[in-house]
């Protein structure tokens, strides 16, 4: 990640102004395209949401070691589908 200092050498001149709109309408695009499919996919935000909320309740101290315990319990599909019913007493 770029610190503050890279962000002040940046020279907004380098791309021309058909490269700079085809640049806005590529970013455009691509966020429709992401915006589609997770609403067609709720089950994107019940399992973040699922695993935020268990890492902020519980801090674990290796946080990759809990994704990962997390991300592979048996139960993880009934526990989303659940949730997604919006039935989140299921754990």
């Amino acid at each position: 990640m770029a610190g503050r200092e890279g962000l002040l050498k940046l020279d907004v001149g380098v791309l021309s102004a058909e490269q700079q709109e085809k640049l806005r309408q590529f970013k455009i695009k691509t966020r429709i395209d992401n915006e589609t499919y997770l609403r067609s996919h709720p089950e994107v935000d019940a399992l973040i949401g699922d695993f935020l909320r268990d890492v902020l309740l519980r801090r674990p101290v290796d946080v990759r070691e809990f994704a990962a315990d997390h991300f592979t319990k048996a139960n993880l599909h009934a526990v989303i589908a659940s949730k997604i019913e919006g039935n989140s007493d299921m754990e």
